[in-house]
């Protein structure tokens, strides 16, 4: 299997995460392209960009994954171990998870 590629952080405009999830993984722009849909449809009718901002944020976040196999296997992993039938598995998944999405958040935020 080639490798994945590794492409820099893109800035955080909607422009700039469409070309690096194309690049990263190109199966999820008609769900980018739904989402940022329906984000600018609630700020128009709640007259805030708040929606808008989190569109950018959720996303700018699952492209920092996708683009680090690190954290695209660590997240892998631990949505495998949220089927297992033991608890402890469990939860030592939601919480790998979890752990996962703040180190992408922290990493975008920074």
């Amino acid at each position: 299997m080639p490798a994945r590629p590794h492409p820099s952080r893109p800035e955080p405009t909607p422009d700039a995460l469409r070309a690096t999830l194309a690049v990263v993984a190109p199966e999820r722009l008609a769900e980018m392209q739904r989402t940022k849909d329906e984000a600018f449809a609630l700020a128009v009718e709640w007259q805030s960009l708040s929606p808008v901002r989190s569109w950018v944020l959720a996303w700018a976040r699952d492209i920092e994954i996708a683009r680090r196999p690190d954290l695209t296997d660590r997240r892998a992993r631990a949505e495998q171990d949220l089927e297992h039938e033991d608890p402890a598995i469990v939860r030592a998944a939601l919480r790998e998870l979890s752990a996962v999405l703040d180190e992408a958040m922290k990493a975008v935020r920074a």
